[in-house]
């Protein structure tokens, strides 16, 4: 009887397997359709403790946003203009209606985001620092969101260490280090590569980027032949 039972498990653990569903492409119907040139990212809103998490994360963004392809306009320039405007925070700043900043600025779309997470807490034999940020890219003619993810990441001091002595070593080494180099950059910049340079949900390259033509022509038919095959995913976090 034992044996029977065993066969039956083998034979379906086999038969799913073989019949796993196809990965299912992103939808990108919405940024192929409203592709942006230029991006206007706005002063993240704060939901952590940390009362400088804002302009921390915004010193990494304009790198990996330039680097897919698109013209990003300068951070600072574009927060003292508006704190000149007497809009004095991130969050007074994302209730600005778009049609006033497509009228003033002229972007192409605007680059939301939220930290719902940001710090380093330290522990007897470890630290941790996490970090966890959502964004959203909104087309600034139609107000639609075309893209938006969310992402957290948790780097533990002790990921590595295999014994408790090498654990205490490395809480305190980088305790230490923590007073001279922000561990959160580090791991800001780790939530960056997996944002926007996902191949598979990620930002799409934008027109500035020497391979643009050949990778919209790929996902152009890629949602073709999901949404003829209805395997596409509905645009989510």
């Amino acid at each position: 009887m034992k044996r029977i039972c065993i066969c039956f498990l083998w034979m379906a653990f086999f038969t799913t397997g073989c019949t796993s569903k196809p990965v299912i492409p992103h939808d990108y119907r919405l940024f192929l359709k409203y592709m942006p040139k230029s991006i206007l990212v706005l002063p993240p809103a704060n939901q952590s403790m940390e009362v400088m998490a804002p302009y921390m994360y915004l010193s990494t963004i304009t790198r990996p946003l330039a680097e897919k392809g698109y013209y990003v306009y300068p951070v600072a320039v574009i927060d003292a203009l508006m704190k000149e405007n007497g809009l004095t925070s991130p969050e007074e700043m994302h209730q600005i209606p778009l049609h006033k900043i497509n009228e003033v600025i002229h972007p192409d779309a605007v680059l939301y985001l939220t930290i719902k997470d940001w710090g380093t807490k330290y522990k007897l034999i470890d630290s941790q620092t996490s970090i966890a940020i959502y964004g959203k890219l909104v087309d600034t003619e139609s107000g639609i969101t075309i893209w938006q993810k969310e992402r957290k990441i948790v780097r533990s001091s002790t990921d590595n260490a295999d014994s408790i002595e090498k654990m205490l070593i490395a809480a305190l080494v980088n305790q230490v280090l923590s007073n001279f180099v922000d561990p959160s950059l580090d791991v800001a910049q780790r939530i960056n590569q997996d944002m926007y340079n996902n191949p598979q949900n990620g930002l799409l390259l934008g027109k500035y980027h020497p391979l643009y033509e050949e990778n919209q022509k790929n996902w152009r038919q890629k949602m073709e032949d999901a949404y003829q095959k209805k395997e596409i995913n509905k645009m989510s976090r």
